[in-house]
């Protein structure tokens, strides 16, 4: 049984990093089978001796990002886990980063991994990024708070956020409403990102004066893109002539980000996506950058990640049955 002590400066740190009813420090308790008690301005960690190190490093960590102002909730504590474990902590001090964008509602949006702060750190400093990832790991709603955050500041004048209506043939057409009306399903995520950013009455507003666009792909076709910030929602959907014919609408003071999962393509059997010929395309121009999310990098509820963790295990055994099968 290994004991150590660590001192504790600010006590709404430590409140922060216990969380609702300990519920943060339980976690810790459990993952390492250690106790840890706050008394008299130090916290005691009590446990085997590995264990107890990765305990103080974990928390530590945590107290680190609670000091930087971050709410601490289930997913720091995993994802500091995560990093303890791989040797590095030395990395959480870079996650408490800058400010994207502040919603209507006036809370903050930072990017909460490291993966995450690569892909606003490559939007930043890029005309186009293509993001791949799986669900859940921001791709999307980040874009659209660097969108907002861009048009906020006066560098662009328009929003445009646009993705492939993958069904747009017969079953769109079961759908009552003209052709405005049977396409909303699927852009109804985005609207519901720029609503979080801007509130309804604002997002309205600039709606009716052009500012802000949400359209199919379809609509992008023969026009020229200036002083905009563009978003290519589920690109994976994409065929490689859409692609093209997005890429080519870039105008002037302008930015695109292109995001999707290419795990999840719709298109038909045997048709390429054209997300991942652009990957293959674009990866040695300049002032393109291409960045992959991983499960890491899943901010959603936790099981989320292990949804997506058991499909990717899944589908690699089942590539290994296939190849065994046709060696045979």
């Amino acid at each position: 049984m290994t004991e150590r002590t660590i001192n504790i400066d600010r006590m709404e740190e430590v409140v922060n990093v216990f969380g609702n009813f300990d519920e943060n420090i339980a976690a810790i308790e459990q993952r390492y089978h250690i106790s840890i008690l706050f008394r008299d301005g130090e916290l005691k960690f009590s446990g085997g001796a590995e264990d107890v190190d990765r305990g103080i490093k974990v928390v530590e960590g945590l107290l680190l990002l609670a000091s930087k102002g971050e709410l601490i909730g289930d997913q720091n504590v995993e994802y500091v886990i995560s990093l303890v474990e791989e040797g590095e902590q030395d990395k959480i001090n870079a996650l408490a980063g800058d400010c994207v964008c502040v919603t209507a509602k006036g809370k903050p949006i930072k990017a909460k991994t490291l993966g995450q702060q690569k892909y606003v750190e490559a939007i930043e400093k890029n005309t186009i990024t293509l993001a791949g990832g799986p669900a859940g790991t921001g791709k999307t709603y980040l874009a659209v708070a660097m969108a907002v955050s861009a048009f906020r500041d006066k560098n662009i004048n328009r929003i445009i956020i646009t993705r492939p209506a993958v069904e747009a043939g017969e079953k769109l057409g079961f759908l009552p409403g003209d052709l405005q009306n049977k396409v909303d399903p699927y852009l109804r995520p985005l609207h519901d990102a720029l609503f979080d950013m801007l509130g309804v009455e604002t997002y309205h507003k600039y709606l009716e004066r052009g500012n802000i666009e949400v359209a199919p792909l379809a609509y992008m076709r023969g026009r020229t893109l200036d002083d905009s910030f563009i978003i290519l929602d589920e690109a994976q959907n994409t065929t490689p002539e859409q692609m093209k014919m997005f890429l080519t609408r870039l105008g002037f003071n302008s930015k695109a980000v292109i995001t999707g999962d290419t795990t999840q393509t719709d298109l038909p059997y045997g048709k390429k996506s054209g997300l991942v010929e652009a990957i293959k395309i674009l990866r040695n121009i300049d002032d393109i950058a291409i960045v992959n999310l991983t499960n890491r990098d899943v901010v959603r509820h936790k099981l989320v990640q292990k949804i997506i963790m058991a499909y990717e295990k899944y589908e690699e055994e089942k590539g290994r049955r296939r190849v065994r099968k046709e060696s045979k």
